[in-house]
């Protein structure tokens, strides 16, 4: 992973902190801990005597994060008020149980993807700046991007694109990516970029480049995203203590529903938030990628 200072900008920081609604002595959850920019701030305002527990699939971006951490927060990292795990944050009823905790008082997930991600090369998450087409937040775990297109039927690849992108050209993109592969498989984020504007009539639909829906949706599916976030929907509103908070942030139209309908069936849960939060317009124009966040927030009530 590129070693440079992180760039990630945390969205929707004012409106998190004023829901987690936080006080020293909590123990809080950070379940997709990125650059660290939500766990700065919620450390900031736990200490003394409270607990981060933080959580990214990502090795590189756990080892990054604890790291500035630990340097800002010395007394904290020797007090062991700072735990942080290179996991899914769908392993969390594992950890809380190796923590021998009986339960948490915040948990926060933020499901977009970092603008370190992005600004990384050797994992093709950004078809603006190259590299090889893996999109894996775990290069140890599942297998590439590249492998999934090579492998799977081409009405298999059409239909993730069209389900997790929203992408309307998904069965062109499909089709062009299974001629292709016959003598010259794509590899590399640049060859699909190519092969999406090839296909999809205009480069740029509004302030979206065409290839947006198409990398996201291939995301997705190698890194079993909805599939992580189902399960810990159902799994964490337990391991939230009477009166504790659960916290999403989602980018997907698919995402928040899923996000939505869980905090409105959980029969322990309450919604805080009816409507979800977004940016607002001074946020969308110094951090774009804020635009399409959608903040939610429950409360356990028994």
């Amino acid at each position: 992973m590129n070693t440079s200072a992180p760039v990630h900008i945390p969205v929707l920081l004012d409106e998190v902190l004023e829901h987690l609604d936080l006080s020293p002595g909590m123990v809080v959850v950070d379940g997709t801990l990125g650059a660290g920019g939500h766990s700065r701030e919620i450390l900031k305002r736990i200490l003394p005597n409270g607990k981060l527990i933080a959580i990214d699939r990502d090795p590189a971006a756990a080892a990054h994060a604890k790291a500035a951490l630990d340097q800002e927060f010395p007394e904290a990292k020797a007090a062991g008020a700072i735990r942080i795990f290179e996991a899914s944050y769908r392993d969390l009823p594992y950890i809380v149980q190796q923590e021998k905790l009986s339960s948490v008082d915040r948990i926060l997930v933020d499901l977009g993807l970092s603008s370190d991600q992005l600004a990384d090369r050797e994992r093709g998450f950004s078809f603006k700046i190259g590299g090889p087409l893996d999109l894996r937040f775990n290069p140890s775990e599942g297998i590439p991007a590249s492998v999934w297109i090579e492998r799977e039927k081409e009405e298999t690849i059409a239909n993730a694109i069209f389900q997790f992108g929203e992408e309307r050209f998904s069965r062109r993109i499909a089709k062009a990516i299974c001629l292709r592969r016959l003598t010259d498989p794509i590899k590399t984020s640049e060859q699909l970029t190519d092969l999406i504007h090839r296909c999809v009539p205009g480069k740029i639909h509004g302030r979206v480049d065409s290839a947006t829906r198409t990398f996201q949706a291939l995301r997705i599916v190698v890194n079993e995203e909805l599939k992580h976030l189902e399960d810990s929907l159902q799994k964490f509103p337990e391991l939230l203590a009477v009166g504790g908070r659960f916290l999403a942030i989602s980018f997907h139209s698919l995402e928040d529903r899923l996000v939505k309908n869980a905090f409105r069936d959980n029969p322990i849960l309450e919604r805080v938030t009816k409507k979800p939060v977004v940016a607002s317009v001074a946020e969308e124009a110094r951090n774009p990628r804020s635009r399409s966040a959608k903040l939610r927030v429950a409360r356990r009530f028994m």
